[in-house]
């Protein structure tokens, strides 16, 4: 007979682990019930594929059928309908995942409703896939962490926490709410960036032409004369025969450059060096600190909000913050707090991330025991100053843009206009 692994919630609040013999998952789920527990995950303790995978094989698990494509996350798509999971889809099944949970539908038949309203194909077999799993005697959190490419960390991590808290529904509501603001704050980076993005694409695409197609004509007509040409002109020539010659070789050289770049900086060494350089930008640097900052805020404060214990709403928090530099940093502060340190005095440390005024909004808050509350206020006046910061960025990128097209343009008009005027006193 099987043994299967258990792990469930006993009446008093503990989580307890356990190894039973059953016939299936079903019969394992019954027994773990019959204890007096609420199952959290129950996947078969035996090695071999299927344990692996938390349920047994069957004719589902044999091949994916004729024509079909299966992806990383265990289900098979049909071929040209090969889509990923969109923010949109996810953000739609957890507003609605969460509204049918506070209108009192069971788990289950709310997991079956948003199957069968799911409109994309693709969704259909996601969403049937996370309700086969849970229905199989998995926890939502575990069966979503089943999928990486779906359901980020950070979502896995909060969906955990309302599990075991027993306030699902809350934590899906904030969870579509943050999914919604950043989408939104995404929208208008992208917006923003646009007209800067075509600019440069512009620019490149002028130099190209003069290099390759104008200058080339004038400097057949300076090679006529044999005069010496002024260094600009040179150099400007030198760089057109560059681009000429080795265009081809030098593209694909910076086309490795980049792939070799991105494969080093998807390292965690690379990643590490990449973070830390981008958080010592003048500018940069103090806005994706404040970006972090408000992440960090919002969900820590949305965590405290639906009854999470502090020190496993810091553990999911600061998942969110992204920079593993900052991450490292607030690591050590959670340390200080499981000490029994203040959360205040805790985060003081880390200056990059935390102002000294937000330390001290948060240490008062701390005290006055509102701490949820005044993490959610810090969050919004700080999203706000860095959409205005955004903006006036955006609004200054657009004129140094076309001044620096101006700039490399005219450089090369002058430079081959020069030579003509030198010509004249030459021919005479």
């Amino acid at each position: 007979m099987p043994l299967f692994a258990y792990k469930a919630l006993q009446l008093d609040g503990l989580v307890v682990e356990g190894n039973l013999d059953a016939g299936n998952r079903q019969d394992a789920l019954r027994q773990v019930e019959g204890r007096g527990l609420k199952p959290i995950r129950i996947a078969e303790a035996a090695a071999g594929p299927a344990a692996k995978s938390g349920r047994k094989a069957g004719p589902t698990d044999a091949a994916p059928a004729p024509g079909a494509k299966s992806d990383s996350s265990g289900f098979n798509l049909q071929l040209g309908g090969a889509r990923q999971i969109t923010p949109v889809m996810l953000e739609n099944f957890t507003r609605l995942l969460s509204s049918l949970l506070a209108a009192g539908v069971p788990f289950s038949r709310a997991l079956v409703i948003i199957h069968r309203e799911a409109a994309e194909p693709v969704a259909k077999a996601k969403w049937k896939e996370i309700h086969d799993l849970v229905i199989d005697g998995m926890s939502l959190s575990d069966a979503m962490a089943r999928s990486p490419e779906t359901f980020p960390k950070v979502y896995c991590a909060m969906v955990e926490a309302g599990e075991t808290g027993g306030f699902l529904d809350v934590v899906l509501a904030q969870i579509a709410d943050f999914q919604a603001r950043e989408k939104d704050l995404q929208g208008k980076v992208m917006a923003a960036l646009m007209y800067p993005a075509i600019l440069l694409v512009l620019a490149i695409g002028v130099l190209i032409f003069l290099l390759v197609f104008f200058i080339p004509r004038f400097q057949l007509v300076f090679q006529g004369f044999n005069a010496e040409l002024p260094l600009i002109t040179q150099v400007i020539v030198g760089i057109s025969e560059l681009v000429r010659g080795y265009g081809l070789f030098l593209g694909a050289a910076v086309v490795i450059g980049i792939v070799s770049a991105r494969n080093w900086f998807k390292s965690e060494k690379g990643r590490r060096v990449w973070e830390g350089a981008i958080l010592k930008l003048p500018k940069i640097g103090p806005l994706l600190a404040q970006f972090a900052m408000a992440r960090f805020a919002r969900m820590l404060g949305t965590l405290l909000g639906a009854g999470v214990p502090l020190i496993a709403a810091l553990n999911v928090a600061r998942r969110s913050i992204g920079n593993q530099i900052l991450v490292d940093a607030v690591s050590d502060s959670i340390d200080r707090v499981k000490e029994g340190k203040a959360l205040g005095k805790s985060l003081a440390q880390n200056r990059d991330l935390f102002p000294g005024a937000v330390i001290e909004m948060i240490s008062v808050a701390e005290e006055s025991g509102r701490l949820d509350q005044e993490l959610l206020r810090i969050a919004t006046v700080t999203e706000n100053n860095l959409d205005r910061q955004l903006k006036a960025a955006v609004a200054l990128a657009e004129p140094i843009m076309l001044f620096v097209i101006a700039a490399l343009v005219g450089t090369i008009f002058i430079g081959m206009v020069i030579p003509i005027f030198s010509l004249q006193d030459h021919i005479k």
